[in-house]
This record gives C-alpha cells, structure tokens and sequence, in this order.
C-alpha cells in the first residue's frame, strides 16, 4: 500500500495540516509535534511528493541538473548552455555529479527532490530508469539531453551520433585510410557511432581487425591507454576515431610517445568539438555537436511542460557537423 501524507498524519497522531506545515516548512508548529512527524515519515518510509507540490504551483525557481562528470569537457559545456539559458527564464541549476554510479543516482535524485526543485535535466546515462519514470508517473517536468532512454516518455534532446560517427569513419575513408580503429566509451550514444563506423567499413568493403574495437572510459588517461595498446601492435591502424575528444587527446599523447606524428604517420578524429579540441597539438579534427542549442532546448523544453503549453513529449534530433582541422590528412603510404 502507498504511503501517502494521511498515513503520516495518523501514524504520529496529528491532521494533515500539521504534517504539509512540517514538510513546507510552514506555520508555528513545535518542537515535540515536529519531531513526532519526521519520526513518522522515518519509520514509514515517507518522501514528500515534490512532484504534487511543483504541479500546485509551489515554485522554487530551481533545476536540478544531473551529469556524470563536469570534469569532461562535454558535459562542462552543456551545463553551462543549460545555466545560460535558465537564467534567461529567472531560474538556478543545482548540479550533481553522478559518475554513472547508480548509488549516486539515487542518492542525488533523492537530494534534489528534497530541495523541491521544479524540474530535473539528465544529462548521463542513468543507470537507474525506475527511478525516473516514477517521477514521470506523478507529472514531475523533466527532460534527457544528450541521453536517451527509449522505455521513458520524457522529452529528449540528442543528436543524430549515428551521422556522426558516419561522418567522420567517412571522412577518413576519403583520405585514403583502410586500417581505422575506433575507441569508444561503453554508454548508448557511442554505440550508435561505432554502428556507423562499422556500417562505413562494410560499405568500403574493408575488415575491422581484432584488437582495432576498444571500450573504455572517458578521460584523457583511458585514451592514452587505449592509444598506445592500439598503436603497439604488429599491424597497427593508419587512422583512430575516438568517439569523444577526451579519447581523442590521449590518443594523440600516445602516439607522440611512440613517436608517431599526426597527421603524417596517423590521422585521429574526435567527437564532440568542445574547447579541448581546439588546445590540443595539432587541433582535432572532431565531429561537432551544436552544445549550445541542445541546452537551450532542454531547457524551453522543461518550461514549456511546466506551464503545460504542451502535453505530448518531443524528441529532438539535432544534427552533427565535421570540423576538419590539423589531426587528418592522406594516407601516407610510405609509413606502412
């Protein structure tokens, strides 16, 4: 049976009033009858339903915003175009760190609700649907950016990471390179990359060596990692796509160790085209994705469902872009 605040209001003997004034944080209420409600919700195990009280109109002007990791680049980019784009509409962000960690997950979501915001933007992989789609089930405005979760009807911005990843296996192909590698981090949009590299492949009827597929994490280390054990084999690849730019950066500090020069001895690709792109040396060559609008979006999307302009839930596509920079250049037969 559900525990609902009447449940509460009967287990510590008093009305419900006095149990929303406790929640609320509302009315002259005493010490001892404070006490006897939160000992109540305790022992029955009792959440406010922040989603009601959000849907009556009890605003706090705050989202909550969960990333895996504001270290990377990406997400850095993307919380700041979601800030940008709240505070045009008077609202604050409260962000957490998940590490694609489903006790985190559960612990931050927990947090935030606690904190009554007004809607939730997820920005990681989450490792945890259940605990979202029951914060749906009540109503709570949400939205997925850069994720997507096929099982929830929430509204979703992504983009299109199958055209990317075809992009860019593509644009290596037209430069002359038969031997690529692709490393990829293990969440849902690099599979759709690495399902495009692949389908490229086929076309261009060229075979993926074993060893030339790696998942790992995403962090400059991992792509190092990763590099140096791709570039030390007998037959190693001419060209490397990694699915995001942090791969890519280690990448590239790999080969430079192994006194590989990029472009001549191996080209590299990226994805992502965020600001580490364009600092690394030589600049990636990345596939772009437009940061920006994807936070603005999230963002319209949520105040949108607030004021329930609309209540169907939309999936935007966005679509992707290839910067060619320095990290790319022809097959130099003479290297291998």
């Amino acid at each position: 049976m559900k525990v609902t605040i009447h449940s509460v209001a009967q287990e510590a003997g008093v009305s419900t009033t006095t149990v929303s004034k406790v929640i609320n944080h509302t009315g002259s209420i005493s010490e001892q009858t404070r006490k006897k409600v939160l000992e109540a919700m305790k022992k029955l195990n009792y959440s406010p339903d922040v989603a009601a009280a959000s849907l009556r109109g009890k605003r706090t002007k705050a989202f909550g915003l969960l990333v895996p990791d504001v270290t990377n680049p990406f997400y850095a980019e993307v919380a700041r175009s979601i800030e940008d784009r709240s505070h045009d509409f008077g609202y604050n962000v409260m962000m957490c760190n998940t590490d694609n960690d489903s006790e985190k997950e559960k612990s931050y979501l927990s947090l935030l609700t606690s904190q009554r915001i007004d809607g939730l933007v997820v920005a990681s992989a989450f490792r945890s649907p259940d605990l979202l789609e029951e914060m749906l089930d009540k109503g709570f405005p949400m939205v997925l950016i850069a994720s997507d979760i096929p099982k929830l009807s929430v509204n979703t911005v992504t983009v299109d990471d199958y055209k990317g990843g075809y992009l860019a296996t593509s644009h290596l192909l037209s430069l002359g390179h038969k031997k690529i590698a692709i490393i990829i981090e293990n969440v849902r949009s690099n599979t759709a990359r690495m399902d495009a590299f692949k389908e490229a492949m086929l076309e261009a009827d060229l075979q993926i060596p074993d060893g030339f597929i790696v998942k790992t994490e995403a962090s400059i280390l991992k792509g190092y990692q990763s590099g140096k054990k791709i570039l030390s084999m007998k037959e190693r690849p001419s060209a490397i796509f990694a699915c995001n730019d942090l791969l890519a950066a280690g990448v590239l500090q790999a080969a430079k160790e192994l006194g590989l020069n990029v472009p001549q001895d191996l080209s590299v690709v990226g994805f992502d085209n965020t600001v580490l792109s364009t600092t690394t040396s030589p600049m990636l060559t990345t596939v772009s994705q437009p940061i920006k609008l994807m936070g603005a979006k999230a963002v319209e999307l949520l105040i949108g469902e607030m004021k329930e302009e609309k209540t169907n839930k939309e999936r935007l596509l966005l679509s992707p872009e290839l910067i060619i920079r320095q990290s790319t250049a022809k097959f130099n037969t003479a290297e291998i």
